[in-house]
């Protein structure tokens, strides 16, 4: 296996091999489930994650003082105070429910596993996600609780084969996205064996590299960042690229319109739409729909505006807070997401069903080179840095990063110079400030993450 892709020991991919094969029937089988099977399981879910944070995570202890666990309903979630991100990390080793977990146990895990994934204490999947503000977030959970994620997330895939969920051969899929196990997309790659098989093609290779490799592998599920499919289709147009899947999903970014036809025209299927978050939720569109149906089983997610109330179906949310029924490690209730969804109509089970507006990030492009954002992962996986923002130049960038805690500035330069380098760019020239704050959008409160150059006017 070449050293730039995820690896993950041999124990953890023992293990979610084992749990997969277990759990994906079942989930296979929660997508026939009626509005009354599956509002059962929420309640029961909820109920049983509650009763856990109150009695193990003494962040939410105090939260949910005075809260009757056993007779709480989905309807009495507003009622719960929301729980940002900020609070989260900052207040981490009150929020998880295994006291011999700390944020710089966590944090130590992670640096270690930035090339090759293993369990925390024997038994925890460790993941960080810069998501969509730029604000770094660790999470952890059980390997059999991210293995559940998984199966869910590829449920719909394997309720398609002939064996109804339990495929006779292997769903060979190759992902075109993060590098890095600490990364859901690359974990997944590194694990993921048996009924299902997910090939990495790191989309911090330049993109020559990228073809050359699928070319190889002839995949018959291609999955990826919209950005980087939408350069993938380029070079299947041009010759470049010569395979034939007969699917092809987006996930992780917006799906542009622009981006899903020329993605659909150059390999002749159409695009599956998919959302997929670190904290748990997980959507999909059916093959060239624009409207994605939610795992509700596992996240109760609720469409609010900025004063967290609830908007009418066909407007667009400012955020959605997420109550995640499957990660009983470090619980998130009401957690807010940034991400913008237009509710539609629920699916007869009641299923949450949705369009997603505003998750693209920008790819930066010099020339024939494309950098795609995941290139600049090393910020995420930075302990120090809490916020950033990446700035293109003629021939580089210049990022500005909130540091908490020591930052070896003139090593973090030399690694974003390298992996720009790998991308195609020929002597980048990388600029790195430390500053108090990033500005935010006066109106959004969001930052813009990747700000790509704009020449300026003679």
């Amino acid at each position: 296996m070449p050293a730039d892709l995820p690896v993950a020991s041999e124990r953890l991919r023992e293990r979610a091999a084992a749990r997969l094969v277990e759990r994906l029937p079942e989930h296979v089988a929660r997508l026939s489930w009626d509005r009354a099977r599956l509002a059962a399981h929420q309640r029961d879910r909820l109920r049983e994650l509650l009763a856990h944070a109150a009695a193990n995570s003494r962040f939410h202890a105090r939260r949910l003082a005075g809260i009757d666990v056993d007779r709480f309903e989905v309807a009495d979630l507003p009622r719960l105070p929301v729980m940002t991100k900020a609070e989260m990390m900052s207040q981490f080793d009150l929020v998880v429910t295994d006291r011999r977990m700390s944020l710089q146990g966590v944090q130590a895990h992670l640096d270690a596993s930035k090339t090759r994934a293993s369990l925390l204490l024997d038994e925890f999947v460790c993941l960080a996600s810069g998501g969509s503000s730029g604000l770094r977030a660790v999470f952890v959970q059980t390997a059999g609780a991210y293995v559940d994620f998984m199966a869910s997330f590829i449920s719909p895939a394997a309720a398609r084969s002939p064996a109804g969920g339990t495929p006779p051969r292997a769903l060979v899929g190759a992902v075109v996205a993060a590098a890095s196990p600490i990364h859901s997309s690359a974990l997944a790659t590194s694990v993921m064996s048996g009924p299902v098989r997910l090939v990495p093609v790191p989309a911090t290779l330049p993109l020559g590299e990228i073809t050359e490799r699928l070319n190889a592998l002839a995949p018959p599920t291609l999955i990826g960042y919209p950005t980087m499919l939408a350069l993938l289709a380029a070079e299947q147009r041009a010759g470049r690229l010569r395979i034939a899947p007969a699917t092809v999903t987006a996930s992780s970014e917006q799906l542009t319109d622009e981006d899903r036809a020329a993605i659909t025209a150059a390999f002749g299927v159409p695009v599956t739409d998919q959302f997929a978050s670190t904290e748990g939720l997980t959507g999909r569109s059916d093959p060239g729909g624009r409207v994605l149906t939610f795992a509700t089983d596992m996240c109760i997610t609720e469409l609010v505006n900025s004063d967290n109330q609830p908007v009418p179906q066909g407007t667009a949310a400012d955020k959605v807070l997420v109550t995640n029924l499957h990660n009983l490690t470090q619980p998130l209730i009401r957690y807010e997401l940034t991400d913008r969804f237009v509710r539609h109509p629920d699916d007869p089970a009641g299923r949450l069903r949705a369009t997603v507006d505003g998750r693209a990030d920008s790819v930066f492009r010099y020339g024939d080179v494309a950098v795609h954002p995941i290139t600049f992962s090393v910020l995420i996986g930075a302990e120090a840095i809490t916020e950033y923002q990446v700035r293109q130049t003629q021939q580089g960038v210049i990022i500005d990063v909130v540091a908490d805690g020591h930052l070896d500035i003139p090593e973090l330069r030399d690694a974003v110079g390298h992996d720009l380098a790998r991308c195609g760019l020929k002597t980048p020239e990388v600029t790195i400030r430390a500053v108090a704050s990033i500005e935010r959008h006066a109106e959004t409160g969001k930052v813009v993450r990747f700000v790509p150059f704009v020449p300026s006017r003679p």
